[in-house]
């Protein structure tokens, strides 16, 4: 942003995040509030630095303390923040966001690991709009949308299948790796990275039913000259780690299956041979799209750059 003069003025954002450090005295506590990690609130703090050309805060034993440059300027940035805070609470009023219902479709794995960071900060942008969540199968969450069900829901494809329908609008969201898990106990659980020709005699553990990573797996195992052998078909990702871990065999599962980790299970990296999946937010082309879907897309993408190299 430039001012009259044709200066760069500072970042809303990092302003807004040294208010909220200076008034809790913590960088962590202000990263909790602001639905930042600490290291991404120390970083855009040292850009901020970078930009008056001082120090803003004292480092101490126990938390943070403004410098005298520290002060006045979060003196200034308390009275923007507070003017852009009054700006979207009146332009949320005008797009009749104090009121109103969406549902959202989703899939379990992401239900299960990045979705609640994004209902969180919404919920806390939005606290009047009545929020609902449906996770279903891929098919189902397509149709869901189409019928009027939901209002947008979130999907994924991989390379070799890429979704496109005339009648759905998509966005990238982020992309995730594939992942390799391996019992604490297997011979290559000390490391970090392997490559699939490694796994040619192992048995896998995969999702019953067709799941569509069993054919991801196929594809990668078929490129490194085998066929990969089955040797349990799970109902969940958690009962597949469950078996992984006392030894059943391995799985290949996307990221965000293991953002809650068995204690027995190793993570291992596939590198740059790792499939990759898009997780995409698709919304109906064909309609005008209601305030709270709007605000509900906006979100989540805020929060997808946030944490946009926690999946590969």
């Amino acid at each position: 942003m430039l001012n009259d003069h044709g200066q760069e003025l500072f970042d809303i954002r990092r302003l807004a995040l040294l208010v909220e450090v200076v008034e809790q005295g913590s960088i962590t506590a202000a990263a909790d509030l602001m639905l930042y990690t600490p290291s991404a609130v120390s970083q855009q703090l040292r850009k901020l630095e970078q930009e008056v050309g001082q120090p803003l805060l004292t480092r101490r034993s126990r938390g943070v303390v403004p410098t005298e440059a520290g002060q006045v300027l979060a003196g200034h940035a308390r009275k923007m923040v507070g003017q852009m805070r009054a700006a979207r609470n009146d332009l949320d009023q005008i797009a009749g966001l104090r009121r109103g219902s969406l549902t959202v479709g989703t899939f379990p794995t992401l239900a299960g690991s990045f979705l609640p960071l994004v209902i969180r900060a919404f919920k806390k942008r939005y606290p009047a709009i009545s929020l609902s969540v449906r996770s279903a199968r891929f098919e189902e969450l397509v149709s869901d949308l189409e019928s009027g069900e939901t209002g947008l829901c979130l999907l994924w494809d991989y390379p070799w299948n890429r979704f496109h329908d005339d009648a759905i609008r998509t966005t990238e969201v982020f992309q995730e790796s594939t992942v390799i898990l391996v019992a604490k106990g297997h011979h290559l659980a000390d490391l970090d990275e392997v490559k699939m020709e490694d796994l040619k005699k192992e048995s896998w553990i995969v999702r019953a039913d067709a799941h569509p990573v069993v054919e991801v797996l196929r594809r990668s195992a078929n490129e490194a000259g085998f066929e990969p052998t089955i040797g349990f078909l799970a109902n969940d990702y958690q009962e597949a780690q469950a078996m992984v871990s006392v030894g059943m065999g391995v799985a290949m599962v996307p990221k965000t299956a293991v953002a809650l980790q068995h204690p027995d299970v190793r993570v291992l990296s596939l590198g740059a041979a790792a499939p990759l999946r898009r997780v995409l937010l698709a919304q109906r082309q064909d309609k005008v799209y209601a305030p709270a879907e709007v605000a509900f897309h906006t979100t989540l993408l805020e929060i997808a750059r946030d944490h946009v190299g926690d999946y590969l």
